[in-house]
């Protein structure tokens, strides 16, 4: 295993010196990059986003969306019935400080909220009611709710399986809970299922949670002011980073409490002064949501299309049954694994249900769509594959012209959220990450900052090239983590069952009472 490691470091730290040494040629280099990348990984990546047969809809959206809609019976919507408590376990009204963990509820909260919301509550919105019209936004709604009870379950097992150290630091997240609850039920390849787990992680953190991030980082902030070359926004990028992840999941915590907060009022605050100047149109949007849902006001896919932007758009947003939060919940300070569990369930409901939806209204409202004014349908683009919109924008564009057909200046508040965003996503990524990175190599300092100084090695590389491939690769990477966390869960949410039969109980009885300190 240690030979293994030092190949990779190898590997990696080489690739990565090269990469930054060679970035005044990054076009070339790309080139080369992506060609040989490409011809590599792209069967991996087809597969994983591949359609069904005849349609659009990628089989792991349906994956995740089957899977958060089994959790939900079986668990008998949770994700309704424990609302309010999750409430009172966030503000700590049961949190007892003599618990083992590192963090508190809402500090684990906000820490797996940062590696959700972001650029995809922007850009993928926007990219989803683009193609899908307003009536995605329904079932990205839809979709939110039940995706709330796949965090639910994971985040359960994590803290449950967590391993808990004599220095007060724990490691969790389904790398843990796979091995350990399939040896706990007598299932083989646990351990095997967990390794795989590990090995997507990794890709995933270093690709989707890193590169990327510094990469539209810096398209934006460059766009703001100015092209400049992408290693300088790396460097910077990668120094705050390391500087907040060497002080691990208790320093990123502490800066996710603050920022994940802050840009969350930032730009929920601004979509509120776009709905309120426009109130008169609010009910009119809502409208165009529900009727759009099920007609497709003309939009390409019709219903369907619409339904397929929603489900994916959701799926994509939280990571709600990826396994990636579990890692960070498994942090927490309690004693009671259903309590992370409970808290668990507000992030798909923040992220998907409030800051997507909120995104999706206001680009309904702006205007920024061009629809027919004798039918209402809605009019596609030349290509019919999306709206036709003013400008022709798409994605970000689309969000940035949205807000700032009201507030001029927001494309400058769109950049201090998207570089917010991709901060936050980094920090998060880099402890998931880090977490899968011992469990294959062991727990060490040495070894934990190996990983931490090879991450911010590819933060600068993600902002200063261009690796289309190498995205779309970590991007899939990802989502294979669902495909075994999922496939997993379906053997351990019996546990999960018990646990909660358990809680429940005591909490009815009054056995479970608030802390008083």
């Amino acid at each position: 295993m240690k030979k293994i490691q030092i190949l990779l470091l190898s590997i990696w730290a080489t690739a990565g010196f090269t990469s930054i040494a060679y970035a005044q040629e990054a076009s070339t280099l790309d080139a080369k990059v992506n060609a040989v990348f490409a011809s590599v990984t792209g069967p991996f990546v087809s597969l994983i986003f591949a359609p069904f047969p005849g349609t659009s809809f990628p089989w792991i959206v349906m994956w995740l969306v089957v899977a958060a809609s089994i959790f939900t019976i079986y668990f008998g919507v949770v994700q309704f019935r424990f609302f309010g408590h999750a409430i009172s376990l966030v503000k700590g009204d049961y949190s007892d400080p003599n618990d083992a963990g590192e963090v508190s509820h809402f500090q684990a909260l906000a820490t797996a909220l940062s590696g959700t919301v972001g650029l995809g509550n922007i850009a993928g919105v926007a990219v989803a009611v683009g193609i899908g019209g307003p009536g995605a936004t329904f079932w990205m709604i839809l979709a939110g709710l039940m995706g709330m009870a796949s965090k639910f379950t994971e985040c359960t097992l994590g803290v449950k399986y967590r391993n808990e150290y004599e220095d007060g630091t724990v490691s969790g997240g389904p790398m843990y809970y796979i091995s350990k609850g399939f040896k706990e039920l007598g299932l083989p390849g646990g351990k095997a299922l967990a390794v795989v787990f590990s090995v997507f992680c990794i890709l995933g953190a270093l690709g989707g949670g890193n590169m990327f991030q510094a990469n539209q980082a810096h398209a934006q902030i460059s766009g703001i002011f100015g092209d400049y070359p992408g290693w300088i926004t790396g460097v910077i990028f990668a120094a705050v980073v390391f500087a907040v992840i060497v002080g691990g999941i208790k320093s990123i915590a502490q800066v996710t409490e603050k920022v994940v907060p802050f840009m969350g009022i930032l730009y929920v605050g601004a979509a509120l002064i776009i709905l309120l100047v426009n109130y008169d149109k609010i009910g009119w949007a809502f409208g165009q949501i529900f009727s759009g849902a099920f007609t497709g006001l003309g939009v390409a896919g019709g219903f369907v299309g619409a339904l397929i932007q929603g489900f994916k758009r959701a799926a994509f947003s939280n990571e709600a049954g990826v396994g990636s939060a579990a890692i960070a919940h498994s942090a927490v300070r309690t004693k009671e694994p259903i309590t992370e569990g409970v808290v668990s369930l507000l992030e798909p409901f923040i992220d998907t249900v409030v800051i997507c939806t909120m995104t999706a209204l206001v680009i309904t409202i702006s205007g920024q769509l061009i629809a027919d004014p004798v039918s209402g349908h809605f009019v596609l683009n030349e290509a019919g594959t999306a709206i036709k919109t003013i400008g022709d924008t798409s994605g970000v564009s689309l969000t940035s012209a949205a807000f700032g057909s009201t507030i001029s200046w927001f494309p400058y508040v769109l950049a201090i959220a998207v570089v917010l965003f991709a901060f936050s996503t980094m920090i998060s990524w880099s402890y998931y990450g880090l977490k899968s990175w011992t469990y294959l190599f062991g727990e060490g300092k040495a070894k934990e900052l190996t990983f931490k100084i090879i991450f911010c090695i590819f933060v600068v590389i993600g902002a200063a090239a261009n690796l289309g491939p190498v995205i779309d690769f970590s991007d899939a990477a990802i989502f294979a983590m669902a495909v075994v966390n999922i496939f997993c869960l379906y053997f351990l949410m019996k546990l999960v069952k018990k646990e909660l039969n358990s809680y429940s109980s005591r909490l009815l009885s009054g056995e479970i009472k608030k802390f008083k300190g």
